[in-house]
């Protein structure tokens, strides 16, 4: 039986949701571009060729190779670009993110850790907390009704089966470099003024119901 040209849909750069420059002075539309225009954008390719590569062997064409090491390289770069996709929409043009968040967010805020005061302080540290490159992650738990944090290095994640992502920071230098330099802290401190809260607070309505 003849098989079609492609057995498996190819993942796209999604569109950023603003503007390259919208969340200046806090990250720069420099940082931005390249983040987006180089670092997102080569984690989709990389997920299709990956997906190209796997299809030949499906198909026969291929017959030495190595399934492991296909596999995770398509872990990586399919986990790069879905957490890059989460991590534009955790933030929000300059002057719409930041502050201090409302609703069923923020109520769940100060009864888990008393005050946003102290959530900040926590999660602060969670992100410096990072060795190296990854990410630091707000979860929800619908089990036990908790805002959960997590960090992971790369994009091999130590992630808990289940739990949504409310929010999550990129912490590669590449999220930060050009602007911050080798000062991750002041990446940490700028961003949030730009934390999308109004999303995190849709994505926990829909995990509540």
């Amino acid at each position: 039986m003849s098989l079609p040209a492609n057995l498996f849909k190819r993942y796209e750069l999604p569109p950023l949701p603003y503007s390259i420059n919208a969340l200046e002075p806090h990250i720069s539309g420099q940082v931005i571009d390249v983040h987006y225009n180089g670092h997102h954008k080569g984690y989709v390719n990389g997920a299709n060729a990956t997906i190209e590569r796997l299809e030949k062997i499906i198909k026969g064409d291929v017959t030495s190779y190595d399934i492991q090491g296909l596999l995770r390289n398509l872990f990586f770069n399919v986990n790069g670009h879905k957490l890059h996709t989460l991590y534009w929409n955790s933030m929000a043009p300059s002057g719409k993110g930041g502050g201090t968040p409302g609703g069923y967010l923020g109520d769940l805020i100060k009864k888990q850790f008393g005050s946003f005061d102290r959530f900040k302080a926590l999660f602060a540290e969670v992100m410096r907390s990072l060795p190296g490159c990854g990410w630091t992650v707000l979860y929800y738990d619908p089990e036990s009704g908790n805002l959960e944090f997590t960090t992971f290095e790369n994009h091999y994640n130590q992630h808990i089966a289940e739990l949504p992502v409310l929010l999550i920071v990129d912490e590669f230098e590449h999220a930060y470099y050009l602007q911050y330099k080798n000062n991750r802290n002041g990446y940490i401190d700028a961003i949030w003024n730009v934390l999308n809260w109004e999303e995190a607070e849709n994505r926990l309505r829909k995990y509540m119901k």
